[in-house]
């Protein structure tokens, strides 16, 4: 058995469970705050087989690819002078995947 514990931007986290529940991959979905810009963020523990282990990697790679967006525009405070109105662009979304070795998983 495995444990894949999986840490996604929070708006990928509904279509990474609706992908999951297609496949019948049960998933506990568990909500965090963190990260660059203090985005919400999703994390999933999923017990599977062994032998799923490359198809759930590939569904979560599907649901969470990279991105860039663009970061809010800098406010300028007192005397400050802004520079100029070019958003900064940064990579958002992908996914933190751990995997590990389960002794045994017990669903009741």
């Amino acid at each position: 058995m495995r444990l894949v514990i999986v840490i996604v931007r929070g708006h990928d986290a509904l279509g990474l469970l609706d992908a999951l529940a297609h496949k019948h991959i049960g998933a506990t979905r568990l909500a965090a705050t963190g990260g660059f810009m203090s985005e919400g963020r999703t994390t999933f523990l999923i017990g599977i087989p062994n032998d799923q282990e490359d198809e759930v990697i590939e569904i979560i790679r599907k649901c969470c690819s990279k991105r860039l967006r663009a970061a809010p525009q800098f406010t300028p405070t007192g005397d400050q002078v802004p520079p100029a109105a070019v958003p900064m662009e940064y990579e958002a979304g992908g996914a933190i995947i751990f995997v590990t070795d389960v002794e045994e998983l017990i669903r009741l």
